[in-house]
C-alpha cells in the first residue's frame, strides 16, 4: 500500500483518503453499488444513543462528504448495505444491536423500514453480535446472538424463517457461503460450525480451538467457497480453514504483533486476504503457496493507532477501508 505522502496529487490519483468522524468508529460497510465510493460508519458510545453516518468520496475536495446521519439505539455491532450491485432495488442498510433493523436511504434522508424481533413474548432481548446479508438471495439475512442461536430472516415477509441453537455458548459471527443455503458461525465455545438450510437437523464442526478459546469472526471466501478464515479472541494469528479437510488449519498467518480485530477476503481474487489488528497494521496475504506455510504478507500498511475495523470493497476491489479511533481511511491496494 502507498505511503500517505504519495497521495499529494488531486483527484482519484490519490492513494489514501481519510475521514474523521466525531466519535469512535466501530462498524463500517462499503456500498456495493458500482458508481460511487460510499460507506456507512457506526459509532461506539456506551450511551444508549449512538450514531450512523453515510459518507461519500468527493474527489474534487479530496475527502468525504457526510450525506446522511441518524441516531441508532446502542452501538451497531455490524452495518451492511443490501447486496444490490445493479442499483435496481431500494437503497437499504441493515444494522444489528438489540434487534436487527433495516433502514432505507432516500433523497429525503434515512428512515427505519423494518425492526425484526423474534422474541415478542419477552420484554428482554438477547443482543445480536453480527449478521450477514445473503448475496445470492437478498431476501435472506442471518443473525447471530449471545443467546447461542442463529436466526434466518425473510425480509419481504419480515419474519424469521428458522431459529436454531448453533453453539454451546454465545455466537459471535455468521457468514454465508456463495449461494443461498450454506452458512457458518463461530462463537465463545471455540468452534466453527457449518449449516445447510436444506437440512438443519445436522451441522458440521469444521474446527475447534484448544481449550475452547473463543473465535470472534468468520469470513467466507466468495471466490473459492472451500476456504474460510477466522481468528481467536486476543490472538495475533489468522486461521485459514479448508472445509474439505476439517479440524486442521490449512494455513496460519502470524504476521501481527498484537491481537487481531478484523479479516476480509479479496472480493475479486480467491487467494488474497487482508487482516488488521491492535498492532496498527493492515496486512495483505497471498495464499497461493498453500499448503506450504505462508511466511510474510505481500503488503503492509501502518495506521496511526489500533485498527478496529476492515472492509474490502466488492464494487471497487482496488480499495480497502480501515477504521482506527475516530478515523476511517480508504487505501488503494
Amino acid at each position: 500500500m502507498a505511503d500517505p505522502s504519495a497521495g499529494a496529487d488531486q483527484g482519484i490519483k490519490k492513494e489514501i483518503y481519510t475521514h474523521e468522524a466525531p466519535w469512535l468508529i466501530y462498524s463500517m460497510s462499503w456500498s456495493v453499488r458500482p458508481d460511487h465510493f460510499r460507506l456507512a460508519l457506526g459509532s461506539f458510545s456506551e450511551d444508549y444513543t449512538n450514531r450512523v453516518q453515510i459518507v461519500r468520496l468527493n474527489e474534487q475536495r479530496g475527502g468525504f462528504d457526510v450525506t446522511a446521519e441518524f441516531d441508532h439505539p446502542y452501538p451497531a455491532t455490524k452495518l451492511m448495505w443490501q447486496p444490490d450491485k445493479t442499483g435496481s432495488r431500494p437503497d437499504l442498510l441493515a444494522s444489528s444491536a438489540d434487534y436487527l433493523r433495516v433502514w432505507e436511504n432516500t433523497d429525503d434522508g434515512v428512515k427505519l423500514k423494518a425492526l425484526l424481533n423474534n422474541n415478542k413474548n419477552s420484554e428482554f432481548c438477547a443482543p445480536l453480535t453480527s449478521f450477514d446479508w445473503n448475496e445470492t438471495n437478498p431476501e435472506i439475512i442471518g443473525t447471530s446472538s449471545i443467546d447461542t442461536t442463529c436466526t434466518i430472516w425473510n425480509l419481504s415477509r419480515g419474519e424469521a424463517v428458522t431459529q436454531l441453537i448453533a453453539h454451546d455458548k454465545e455466537v459471535y459471527d455468521i457468514a454465508f457461503a456463495r449461494g443461498s443455503d450454506v452458512f457458518a458461525s463461530v462463537g465463545a465455545d471455540g468452534s466453527v460450525r457449518m449449516f445447510d438450510l436444506r437440512s438443519l437437523e445436522h451441522s458440521t464442526i469444521i474446527y475447534e480451538t484448544q481449550e475452547e478459546k473463543p473465535l470472534l469472526r468468520i469470513a467466507w471466501n466468495k471466490q473459492d467457497p472451500n476456504y474460510l478464515a477466522t481468528f481467536m479472541l486476543d490472538s495475533p494469528k489468522a486461521i485459514i480453514l479448508d472445509v474439505r479437510l476439517p479440524s486442521l488449519p490449512a494455513a496460519e498467518l502470524t504476521g501481527h504483533q498484537a491481537c487481531m480485530n478484523a479479516i476480509a477476503w479479496a472480493p475479486h481474487s480467491s487467494c488474497h486476504i487482508c487482516t488488521a489488528g491492535d498492532d496498527k497494521q493492515a496486512l495483505i496475504w497471498d495464499l497461493l503457496p498453500m499448503p506450504k506455510p505462508i511466511q510474510d504478507p505481500i503488503l503492509a500498511y501502518t495506521a496511526e493507532s489500533e485498527v478496529n475495523q476492515l472492509q474490502w470493497s466488492s464494487s471497487q476491489p482496488d480499495w480497502i477501508a480501515i477504521a482506527f479511533a475516530k478515523k476511517m481511511q480508504i487505501l488503494r491496494v
